[in-house]
């Protein structure tokens, strides 16, 4: 059993011994030291052993000392010169034993083994944390530098409706969340909603950054996925057209987005004068940069690779290379957005569209919906088009118009009958967002008789479709 060694006088050390009676401290046993008896609970627990004498007399602390080995000491005195005759007696006393000091009063105290709680910054940054857009930050755990912080999560943010699998969690780590009062179990498919308060731990300065990054309503995109953009191309798949129109639509997300950094990687390159054309192309932008596997490794080992060096947020691919049975199941493997080019340019792309399915997969992707839109500077252009007559979607418009409100954007809503395709067709020019859902991806007879408008729209090789990972 440890034995604590406790000092107390003043109004805190009442409160203090309150509350430490009222815990279960049945593991340790207190020698506790006290000069007034105003500072005494009415409970006494066995394991409390109670000294009434004056600290600083440095013949009685001693006595009390030599009867065992403490293992830790806690100080708690209501005056400064008390406070600083005490510490000279326990130095004298035993220089190495830790000390653990209230101050109220900005006293500096030499040596390792004594770590002091400052009455004033605890009570300061205790009343900033009330504030609005202020994190919340463990002061006393662990190394006392931040490493442990409180976010709660807002309506709007571009981590919410995001499961906590598709989160990349470099340097940092959820580790508990709080959602209606009750404690949550934290699962890789758990998704996180407005509301949510999480608990962090990392590096203090990465803490800040996702800090910022969550409390943030929008131009975060490609976080909370990764921080960099990838583009793969193979130069035994694709031909020219295709790689160069690959190369233009990433370096134009690039360009315009929240990216670290744009990847190119090159796989089987065979032809010097469409490397040139590449590189001509990337030229002028920053943070590029181009890599090549000459020895044809393959895409398992290179995206198995690059995940990890570059945090790779949105895969970019061409409908050409996402056929290719081995590249669609690996990329798959990551739950990453993928950018799937289309022939339509970005050049002349005003607005995103939306062809509103599957309402809890749409309340999923919303936030990164807008969070896009509003870094491409994009109206947003909802389809809610049901020729069919047997979907309500009464509320996930609702949703639609309130992030609206929060992130000041442009929305218009289509509620027409007519065959959402239709629409969506006669709007040229427009990056269309949808959930990513492997069912996209099988091969589908008949798929004319579709009515899942989200299998349709992804069989339009024309489009520019940016595809959200969701749970299904």
């Amino acid at each position: 059993m440890k034995r604590v060694l406790i000092l107390l006088d003043g109004i805190v050390a009442k409160s203090l011994l309150k509350r430490l009676v009222e815990q279960d401290t049945s593991h340790s046993h207190y020698d506790v030291v006290y000069m007034n008896e105003k500072v005494l609970s009415e409970e006494k627990p066995q394991n409390f052993t109670f000294y009434h004498f004056d600290p600083t007399s440095f013949s009685k602390l001693k006595l009390v000392m030599s009867k065992v080995s403490h293992n830790e000491i806690l100080m708690v005195l209501g005056t400064k010169d008390d406070t600083l005759a005490v510490i000279d007696n326990l130095r004298n006393i035993n220089k190495n034993i830790h000390i653990n000091v209230y101050n109220e009063w900005n006293l500096k105290f030499d040596g390792e083994n004594i770590h002091e709680y400052n009455a004033i910054n605890i009570l300061a940054n205790g009343l900033i944390e009330r504030l609005p857009n202020v994190p919340v930050v463990a002061q006393n755990v662990g190394l006392k530098q931040g490493e442990i912080m409180e976010i709660r999560i807002p309506f709007g943010s571009s981590y919410a409706y995001r499961y906590i699998g598709s989160i990349a969690q470099k340097e940092w780590k959820i580790f508990a969340l709080y959602r209606n009062g009750m404690m949550v179990n934290v699962k890789p498919t758990l998704i996180l909603k407005p509301n949510d308060v999480i608990l962090l731990i990392g590096k203090p300065k990465v803490l800040l950054q996702v800090y910022n990054a969550i409390s943030k309503s929008y131009g975060h995109f490609p976080m909370p996925f990764g921080k960099s953009i990838y583009l793969y191309l193979d130069m035994f798949i694709q031909d020219e057209i295709d790689i160069i129109n690959s190369v233009k639509k990433a370096r134009y997300f690039h360009e315009r987005l929240n990216s670290f950094e744009l990847i190119v990687k090159i796989t089987r390159p065979s032809k010097p004068s469409i490397i040139n054309q590449i590189k001509e192309l990337l030229h002028d932008s920053a943070n590029v940069q181009i890599e090549f596997d000459y020895h044809n490794i393959g895409v398992q080992k290179i995206f198995k690779s690059d995940i990890k060096r570059y945090d790779i947020g949105v895969f970019v691919l061409s409908p050409t290379l996402l056929k290719n049975k081995l590249i669609e199941q690996e990329v798959l493997s990551y739950n990453k957005p993928i950018l799937k080019v289309g022939k339509e340019c970005f050049n002349n792309v005003k607005e995103v569209s939306v062809v509103l399915n599957d309402t809890k997969y749409y309340e999923q992707i919303s936030p990164v919906i807008f969070d896009v839109s509003s870094q491409l500077l994009y109206k947003i252009f909802v389809i809610n088009a049901d020729p069919i007559g047997d979907q309500n979607r009464t509320k996930l418009i609702e949703h639609f118009e309130n992030l609206a409100k929060i992130f000041n954007q442009k929305i218009k809503v289509d509620n027409s009958s007519s065959n959402p395709m239709r629409i969506l067709k006669k709007n040229e020019d427009s990056l269309q967002i949808l959930p990513l859902k492997h069912e996209m991806f099988k091969k589908r007879l008949w798929s004319f008789l579709s009515t899942n408008s989200d299998l349709l729209s992804y069989d339009l090789e024309t489009k520019n479709q940016l595809l959200i990972p969701i749970i299904e």
